[in-house]
């Protein structure tokens, strides 16, 4: 355990806003009491202020380091009694340790008040500021520290502590004197009883009673409450009996359980090193039946090394250790191979091993063999029956993933974090513009300025101002007032570059550089970063060329799109301090393939190999499983898991067959297929063991290449915290408040999409960008011809319902249904003589649907769907038309600009023609129980509505509502409302798009 002094957690209780008013005089004097880590702070009370400010630093200590993560800082906002009428509670915030930020990247972070119970009459948010400081640990018997201040500090901290300690020692003793009180007053009863039935009862009859009731009253006595176990204590000596993960959540699952797949056995051999009379470069050859494979060549004999063989592919029954010499040949002679002699061992006495179990011992074993040199000749070795869950299988040679070739190991890949670099370029003073050359003159209107700013690759440029000119914007101080959006990725860039373009000259006027480093870092647009002016730097003529005035902050409010939207895996925002604790566990077991067609073909065109493996994406961690060299029906059987923070998001797995792993044959992994499923369709602790369809669109047409079975789990331990993210937006705060138009943020998102690529394709092994692309779809809107007849038939198929409610009236009238046309009957009485009724039977009649309707949900989640996709409803030219790259390879010019330019507007509409259709699709999604909770809240909101419809008048409800419509901005929030964010969660049927 970490020292407790050698971290300290400070948080800045700065302001607080629109305050619930408690003193009965339309103000409140508030104050603020902080809690963590058993340590509790209190900032000074603000009288009668609505709007209070405090700007007060509260420092705590963390006690453990590695159970920070876990803690909770809770932060009560209380009326003070003194300054009016009883103190009362004005709200609560509760922060989570994985959300404190390192001293220097704090923010200052507004949090709406919470209320304590569902009767709470709370409103307001608090504005914080948390970071916490790394010390060097000090060393009191040496007499080395940091200064008297924090011994001071710390002495205040441990007398607070101590003070707290007594305090709650002082309640016990008074509990405990309350309780004494209660038990001599009912002993005194139970005597006063004791004795009333002696006198009644006869004397053969007091003996045995007396005995229960001096046996009752000792475990009266003895049953004094035990004192609480620390939760710490538990969580440190819980041991192996259930090991909980500290990110997600309270999730009852064992971590690395391997419960959703198979357990595949496999033979270990772990060789350690040989006992060698001299140093002789030797080598050890393992042999299993027909599989033969050898360590490497070392002088010392430490070879140190672990082999995994598959067991179902053993034909065998002993397994050989050799152990050889290598003896350089002379002159243009051979080398040889000399063996120092062999060990066997019988597979049936192999011992088992399956962890938690420590590892096993290595042994020495002694050679036999003729061979020269054998006397003598020992080899240190552990040999033993494990699965894949064993921790030496990651490092070991596997025998069906090509032995110790980096290219076909599993990795676990992390995306990196990105941010939005917004400049803010305002104006310029004191320009030098550099000299024209000979050729060139200025013309009488003045001389052309443009701003441009470069980050890394990324180059944009703001609008012409024109210098000479009679308004402020056109004089010797030309205003720009722009913003230019980068998107930035930790670790960032050095310097983000500014220069002032003069274009009459054709050259820069001046530059400035600004480090990244000190960029202010903003989580919401209350609080403006400061503005700086900048020196140009110009030539050696004009080392001073002017100034420019700008703005620069990393906008940590925004969650930066890296894959296209309707697919998205992650939506928090790229602040720390923004993020919320998981909501649940996501477990994926990928189980194998089947029935994979041939990648590879031979040279003589004869037999084929598939080399295949698996890329998950969800969030930001990528995980690929291993390589399976020369199978057609693989069996990976490797689990992964994911912290889940919305429910809303997609899981996309694809499978690629391995080209890179071998050195004779460099290029791109080639795309098999792919499955994405929405995690709002599964249900919670439930296990779904299905196999996938994967399909790929190639030039020449559609084909199936193969299956995949796949185990999905969904764990979630609160349904309540389940159920309220569906009444949240979306995205965070920023992107409805200050949104970015769809040009911008489709140019942002392709930028962020070639970053990720290009840092997971520096990552060894290498994620190629062929599959970085292919699972963040790069292409989602590009033209085609393909995706646009599918979302065409997903708007007819929307509008269809149009035509169905039209073929229904006409059953109606026609008594095609008596039951039914009955039924009409009635409810035209009820519209016509009990208009009050409209709503009320509206919305009952759509809880019964509902409720019917949830016997024909769908059960499994759904994977692609080629016919959705119109995969075969394609001709040749089309196909060809949705895989020619920009530009078109058509052959004349002007044919090839125009056929551009068509594609671009075609695609936008293509996304137009996608987007009214999803919105159709989450109409049709909420009464076919796709997304059950969704399906269930509005079939209970269509139970309530109709309560409520039916016990109100009809007359108030539409005035309630008008003038609700028509309420006056003041009261109005600015962002999305309950029923929007409900409805944009729905699901649609765009994740299944091919």
């Amino acid at each position: 355990m970490a020292d407790p002094s050698s971290r300290r957690l400070i948080v800045e209780v700065c302001n607080a806003r629109n305050l619930m008013p408690k003193d009965g005089q339309g103000t409140a004097s508030a104050y603020v009491v902080v809690d963590f880590d058993g340590q509790r702070r209190r900032t000074k009370t603000k009288s009668r202020d609505l709007n209070p400010t405090w700007d007060e630093q509260l420092e705590f200590s963390v006690h453990d380091l590695d159970l920070m993560p876990g803690e909770t800082l809770e932060l009560n906002v209380y009326n003070d009694k003194t300054m009016g009428r009883k103190g009362k509670f004005l709200g609560k915030v509760k922060i989570t340790g994985s959300a404190f930020a390192k001293a220097g990247s704090e923010a200052l972070v507004y949090y709406p008040l919470e209320k304590r119970s569902v009767f709470s009459q709370i409103k307001g948010e608090i504005g914080l500021k948390i970071w916490y400081v790394d010390e060097p640990v000090t060393d009191t018997s040496t007499g080395t520290g940091t200064g008297t201040g924090t011994d001071e500090k710390k002495g205040e901290e441990k007398k607070l502590v101590e003070e707290k300690k007594e305090e709650k020692k002082e309640e016990k003793k008074e509990v405990e004197a309350k309780k004494e009180e209660k038990e001599k007053k009912e002993e005194k009863k139970e005597d006063k009883g004791k004795k009333e039935e002696e006198k009644k009862t006869p004397e053969k009859e007091k003996p045995k009673n007396a005995e229960k009731k001096e046996e009752e009253k000792p475990k009266e006595i003895i049953t004094t409450p035990a004192p609480p176990t620390p939760v710490k204590e538990l969580q440190q000596y819980s041991g192996d009996l259930e090991i909980k993960p500290h990110t997600a959540g309270d999730h009852n699952v064992k971590v690395g359980s391997y419960d959703l797949v198979e357990r595949i056995p496999y033979l270990f051999v772990r060789l350690l090193k040989a006992k060698l009379s001299g140093d002789k470069p030797v080598y050890s050859k393992l042999v299993v039946g027909s599989q033969t494979v050898s360590t490497r060549t070392i002088p010392s004999g430490e070879w140190d090394q672990v082999f995994a063989f598959h067991k179902a592919s053993l034909t065998a029954t002993s397994l050989e250790v050799s152990v050889h010499e290598e003896k350089k040949g002379e002159g243009d002679k051979p080398a040889e191979h000399v063996s120092l002699g062999t060990v066997a061992f019988d597979l049936q006495e192999i011992p088992k091993r399956s962890p938690p179990d420590s590892p096993l011992a290595p042994q020495w074993y002694t050679l036999e063999g003729t061979g020269e040199g054998s006397e003598g000749c020992d080899v240190m070795l552990a040999v033993w029956i494990g699965t894949q869950v064993d921790e030496s299988f990651q490092e070991a040679w596997q025998s069906d993933s090509g032995g110790f070739n980096t290219h076909t190991r599993c990795k676990a890949y992390l995306s990196p974090k990105l941010w939005y670099l917004r400049l803010s370029v305002i104006q310029t003073q004191d320009l030098r513009l550099p000299p024209l050359p000979e050729s060139k003159s200025r013309p009488a209107a003045g001389t052309e300025l443009y701003v441009k700013g470069q980050l890394g690759a990324q180059a944009f440029k703001t609008g012409r101002v024109i210098l000479g000119g009679a308004s402020a914007s056109n004089s010797g101080n030309p205003c720009w007032n722009e913003d230019l959006l980068f998107v930035a990725a930790e670790p960032f860039d050095p310097y983000l570059t500014i220069v002032v373009e003069d274009i009459t000259a054709g050259q820069p006027v001046g530059q400035a550089k600004v480090p990244l480093s000190s960029v202010h870092r903003r989580v919401d647009d209350r609080v403006e970063p400061p503005p700086r002016w900048l020196n140009l730097i110009g030539d050696e003529a004009r080392p001073y060329a002017g100034r420019v005035h700008v703005r620069v902050c990393l906008e940590g409010g925004y969650h930066v799109l890296d894959e296209a939207v309707q697919v998205a895996s992650d939506v928090r925002a790229a602040s720390k301090q923004l993020s919320k604790p998981p909501i649940g566990l996501l477990e994926v077991g990928v189980r194998g393939a089947s029935s994979l067609v041939p990648m590879k073909v031979s040279k003589d065109g004869s037999s084929g190999s598939t080399d295949a493996y698996v890329v998950l994406k969800y969030g930001p961690k990528w995980a690929r499983t291993r390589t399976i060299i020369d199978q057609f029906n693989p069996r990976w059987n490797e689990q992964y898991a994911w912290d889940v923070f919305d429910p809303c998001t997609v899981l996309t797995i694809a499978v690629f067959d391995n080209v890179r792993h071998k050195q004779t044959e460099p290029g791109r992994d080639v795309r098999i297929g792919k499955v994405r499923i929405r995690l709002s369709t599964l249900d919670t602790n439930r296990v779904y063991i299905n196999t996938y369809p994967l399909t790929a669109v190639h030039p020449i047409g559609a084909r199936k290449m193969g299956e995949i079975e796949l185990a999905i789990r969904f764990s979630c331990p609160s349904w309540l915290t389940l159920l309220q993210s569906y009444t949240n937006p979306l995205l965070p705060r920023m992107h409805y408040v200050k949104p970015l138009g769809p040009a911008q943020q489709d140019m942002l998102r392709h930028t962020a999409m070639r970053i990720v690529s290009a840092r997971l394709a520096r990552s060894e092994p290498p994620l190629g960008p062929e599959v970085v692309h292919y699972l963040l779809e790069t292409d989602a809107y590009n033209w085609s011809m393909r995706r646009s007849k599918a979302n065409w038939f997903r708007v007819v198929r929307c509008l269809s319902g149009v035509a169905g409610l039209v073929k229904w009236v006409h059953g109606v009238r026609m008594w095609t249904h008596p039951p039914t046309t009955a039924l009409v009957h009635i409810l035209l009485l009820i519209i016509v003589f009990c208009p009050q009724m409209i709503l009320s039977t509206l919305f009952l009649y759509l809880f019964f649907v509902l409720v019917w309707r949830y016997r024909y949900r769908v059960r499994e989640p759904n994977g692609m769907d080629p016919r959705l996709s119109h995969v075969d409803s394609v001709g040749p030219d089309e196909l060809d038309e949705e895989f020619d790259g920009f530009p078109s390879s058509r052959p004349a010019d002007v044919v090839r600009v125009r056929y551009d330019r068509i594609r671009a507007v075609a695609g936008r509409a293509q996304t137009l023609l996608g987007d009214v259709a999803a919105q159709g699709e989450r109409f049709e999604a909420i009464l076919n129980w796709r997304d059950p909770r969704a399906t269930g809240l509005f079939t209970l909101f269509c139970f309530l509505i109709s309560l409520i419809c039916y016990m109100v008048p009809f007359k108030i409800l539409v005035v309630l509502m008008g003038f609700y419509y028509l309420r006056h901005p003041r009261f109005r929030c600015d962002m999305p409302s309950l029923p929007f964010n409900f409805f944009r969660r729905l699901p649609s049927l765009s994740d299944r798009i091919l």
